[in-house]
């Protein structure tokens, strides 16, 4: 499965993030939260330090796109497959600086890719 970095994730049920890290998980795929407030979805603790993970093969925005450049160096150096610019975060910046590194990037919605079987 595609492990996957959930940028913008969030302890509120109101918000996509966190169902996106839910369905993630309950499609199989090993999930890295990481948000600006620290707190818990899907059972796992969100992470506001920038972890360095390792084999993100996603990520998924949930950020929008005038809070991204301060995620830009981090998102980049995680060399990720692919990077899904979710609904009202698409960023033509971000996305050239992606392909630039030869980074796949999608404008797309991860709950829409996962309930179709196309993620």
């Amino acid at each position: 499965m595609k492990k996957t970095l959930v940028l913008g994730a969030t302890d509120n049920p109101a918000r996509y993030a966190y169902r996106a890290v839910h369905q993630l998980k309950q499609h199989g795929h090993e999930v890295v939260p990481v948000g600006i407030r620290k707190g818990a979805v899907a059972g796992l603790e969100i992470r506001n330090d920038r972890p360095a993970a390792e084999g993100v093969d996603t990520v998924t925005l949930y950020v929008g796109p005038q809070n991204q450049p301060g995620w830009y160096d981090y998102i980049l150096d995680l060399n990720p497959r692919r990077i899904i610019f979710n609904p009202g975060t698409e960023n033509p910046v971000l996305e050239e600086l992606a392909q630039q590194r030869g980074i796949q990037t999608e404008e797309a919605c991860t709950l829409v890719m996962l309930s179709i079987g196309q993620y």
